[in-house]
């Protein structure tokens, strides 16, 4: 199985940049595309952007601009730039990825969320 470990809690000021990561462990080889999502108050959650194993990002309409996603697979890591922070971008922010059982003999097919973590922005 996988696991996901966001980064700490952030607190930031409106207008400034925060980068979040996400490591990944446990069966690492089983992941494929990894994501991530955010989830406002009284909201429902949100892709934010989705990455390939090869590095083909992918962000709905309405994200692009201020976000960037990136990842290094030796590392299993994926990171998530926001630029020009807005009070009404604090929320919860998700890490997830799929597994793929056509990975490794001992993969399944599945997806997997990390914990989340806090971000508020605020002045």
């Amino acid at each position: 199985q996988v696991q996901l470990k966001e980064s700490r809690e952030g607190l930031v000021q409106p207008g400034g940049s925060l980068k979040l990561s996400c490591t990944a462990s446990g069966d690492t080889k089983c992941i494929s595309t990894m994501h991530w999502f955010r989830q406002l108050p009284g909201k429902e959650r949100e892709l934010l952007g989705s990455i390939t194993e090869t590095g083909t990002t992918y962000y709905p309409d309405s994200m692009k601009g201020r976000f960037t996603v990136s990842r290094d697979n030796t590392e299993d890591t994926v990171w998530l730039q926001i630029d020009r922070l807005k009070p009404e971008d604090t929320a919860v922010y998700y890490c997830n990825t799929d597994t793929l059982e056509s990975k490794m003999w001992y993969c399944r097919t599945s997806n997997v969320w990390g914990q989340g973590t806090q971000v508020t922005v605020s002045s």
